[in-house]
């Protein structure tokens, strides 16, 4: 449930193509904001995807919660997951949010835009709901009551690695024999004044502030980069035993092979400029998995054309293949321009593309790369032709988030 893409279809299409969806800026005022460019969904009618929710309930839940319930039922019925296809014990969902139901708060302490309501009336608290739409993990909890998920059910909150958290307990509940299948579900609707303000304290270059075209907001691995915009949406992806899927007739799109995640234990705001820390990390997941760096055809990288991680994923390549030339690394892409940054649903972006790339045989392009002057650092194969057929059996997700936190995934073709 991602701006302009509410099908798998549409989203596979969309970052392979790097059609980005980025528009201007209308939930925040630009002004007070302080940037133009945002990844809004718009439209969104949740009654497509959940026709046996009652109005009287959806009334009552929040925007993020509804689109949130969506994309799981979404996962479920695009995986073949129904009510009748898995014992609903065994099976979980895991969400992965950072700033949890911060759009229903930043309204609900405002008021209403007209004027009508006053700021935490009772149309915002004054209900049994409202309990509810102030938690974190209410979306979570919705989705798993609608859908009848009676497993291990909760929600994550690790800044962008979050989603890679999500996919890593999903596996390690599988492999324990908690679970037969698990859905993971990312969420973020950052577009509210007080997210704005507090990136921009962060300084220069972190927030695009591309004025004149918004899909151009987002430019990763280029000299003239300036920062992210932010995106809204929810994404969901089915992590089912394998031995589950086949008695059901059911494939997928690729394989979990591995997943590795650490903190530098740094400073909150920095990463590893060296490349050596998350090449080791690379080089850790692929071990899981019995692979070698040589065996990986592709990168889907976090890409947040920021100074700083654009630079420190091109490290990690040189550390990671130290002695072979640039010519040589794997291609590394960003799906970023899409969508933009979903905070702690950017992972499972990443995720969804990298598996869908898998199965498709197809690499996703890097948008606005493409005739733009390239960082010297960043200078390498960012698929910037547009999309790639190719023969890939391996690709890696990776995830860098606010406190020091790298994630590493490693995904096999099904």
């Amino acid at each position: 449930m991602l701006p302009g893409a509410t099908h798998v279809n549409e989203f596979w299409q969309d970052v392979r193509d790097g059609n980005s969806r980025i528009g201007r800026l209308t939930r925040v005022d630009p002004g007070r904001a302080g940037v133009h460019a945002a990844g809004e969904l718009r439209d969104f009618d949740h009654r497509k995807f959940l026709p046996e929710l009652s109005e009287k309930f959806a009334g009552r839940y929040t925007r993020d919660a509804l689109v949130t319930m969506s994309a799981v039922e979404e996962a479920r019925r695009d995986a073949g997951l129904g009510s009748d296809d898995i014992d609903p014990r065994r099976l979980s969902l895991i969400a992965s949010s950072s700033r949890g139901p911060l759009e229903w708060v930043n309204e609900a302490l405002r008021g209403d835009d007209d004027g009508a309501q006053e700021a935490g009336g009772a149309d915002h608290f004054g209900d049994s709901g409202a309990m509810l739409r102030g938690m974190p993990g209410a979306p979570a909890t919705l989705s798993a009551i609608y859908g009848d998920v009676r497993g291990f059910v909760t929600t994550l909150s690790s800044a962008c690695v979050g989603g890679h958290h999500a996919i890593g307990f999903a596996a390690d509940l599988i492999r324990a024999g908690i679970a037969d299948a698990v859905v993971v579900v990312g969420y973020e609707f950052p577009l509210t004044p007080l997210v704005f303000q507090s990136f921009r304290a962060m300084g220069n270059r972190v927030l695009s502030t591309e004025s004149d075209d918004p899909r151009r907001a987002i430019r990763p691995y280029t000299r003239d980069r300036e920062g992210f915009a932010f995106g809204e949406g929810a994404v969901a992806l089915c992590l089912e035993r394998e031995s589950h899927a086949r008695a059901r007739g059911a494939g997928g799109y690729a394989r979990f092979l591995s997943h590795r995640a650490l903190n530098e234990a740094t400073h909150p705001f920095g990463m590893d400029m060296s490349g050596q820390v998350t090449a080791s990390a690379v080089a850790g997941a692929l071990e899981d998995a019995g692979r070698t760096p040589r065996d990986v055809d592709w990168f889907c990288a976090h890409g947040t054309a920021t100074p700083k991680n654009d630079v420190a994923e091109s490290r990690m390549l040189g550390a990671l293949y130290e002695g072979r030339p640039r010519s040589a690394w794997p291609p590394l892409s960003s799906v970023k321009p899409v969508y933009g940054h979903l905070l702690g649903a950017a992972a499972l972006v990443n995720a969804a593309a990298t598996a869908l790339a898998l199965h498709h045989q197809c690499l996703c392009s890097t948008a606005n790369y493409a005739g733009a002057v390239p960082d010297p650092e960043c200078d390498h194969d960012h698929v910037a032709e547009g999309p790639r057929a190719t023969r890939a059996d391996l690709a890696v997700s990776l995830a860098f988030a606010i406190g020091s936190q790298t994630s590493v995934l490693a995904l096999g073709a099904a």
